[in-house]
């Protein structure tokens, strides 16, 4: 049975997923921040598919010494029901925030957990990523469009705008995701971002202030979460892994301009700092 990791699946985009890909038979493990939650969902997974695999894990993916203790618990489980191999990592959990707000290491929070979140866990997971010719999925978003990344400041301390830093944080998926494919498709690991469109979560419901309201307003309009959760599962689904980075509705989509090999390449520099753990060099060119 395969096996999927999905962080922020408690509830939302993550949750729905988790339920649809219950459903399909892979064994999934979910991550969300608070124990009773973790239960919540779990049991909700299971009064839908009562024959389902799930398993939940705690960790605040804000703080990195809880992603590194978060990937042992995954290794070890992994080892002792899955012969180690992971055959997707679905970075879903994200955040927004209407002021700046920093996480233990004093990293910016839409920064921290948007982005070197993902690229931490992938690290750490990446043994059993290249064991099971894993996919690494980010949740993207198309506010990318229009954003670049701020090299001298990214933390943006000095000029402060929620809505900037968190553009620039979907931004970063898609340059993680084309910087992996760079490093790590020789051993049959392959990284794509899925834009899931405006949907009904509550990623902004706690962002507090303009933002907050905003998005309550706002998520009106969205689809249900199982709508792109359809497109998750798709791409779980290849026998191949699939040309193209970016996902929307099962089929690719453009994406902006600055996603180039250069600038991924200076972000995976920036994040091997900021992380302290570093994938291997470029194998080859940046295709997708």
């Amino acid at each position: 049975m395969k096996t999927i990791v999905i962080t922020g699946a408690t509830s939302g985009i993550g949750l729905a997923t988790a339920r649809l890909l219950a459903g399909q038979g892979y064994r999934v493990i979910g991550v969300g921040r608070r124990a009773e939650a973790c239960a919540d969902a779990q049991a909700s997974i299971k009064a839908v598919h009562p024959q389902a695999s799930v398993r939940f894990y705690t960790a605040d993916l804000m703080q990195q010494n809880q992603i590194l203790r978060l990937a042992e618990d995954i290794q070890n489980d992994l080892a002792q029901f899955s012969g180690g191999a992971l055959h997707a990592l679905i970075n879903n959990a994200g955040c927004v925030r209407s002021w700046y707000m920093t996480n233990e290491a004093g990293y910016e929070q839409q920064f921290a957990l948007n982005h070197l979140a993902g690229y931490l866990l992938t690290h750490a997971l990446l043994p059993c990523l290249q064991k099971g010719a894993g996919l690494v999925i980010m949740t993207g978003n198309q506010s990318h469009r229009g954003a670049r990344v701020h090299w001298n400041d990214v933390m943006l301390r000095h000029r402060y705008d929620p809505l900037t830093a968190y553009k620039q944080s979907k931004l970063c998926n898609l340059l993680f995701a084309k910087g992996l494919n760079c490093r790590c498709a020789s051993p049959g690991i392959h990284a794509y971002v899925v834009d899931p469109g405006l949907v009904r979560t509550d990623i902004g419901d706690k962002a507090g202030g303009i933002a907050g309201l905003v998005w309550r307003f706002r998520k009106t309009h969205g689809a249900a979460p199982e709508i792109p959760a359809q497109t998750y599962a798709f791409l779980c689904a290849q026998a191949q892994p699939l040309p193209g980075l970016y996902y929307r509705q099962s089929q690719p989509q453009p994406y902006s301009k600055q996603v180039t090999e250069e600038n991924a390449t200076r972000l995976f520099a920036l994040s091997q700092q900021l992380c302290g753990a570093a994938f291997p060099k470029e194998a080859q060119p940046c295709a997708s």
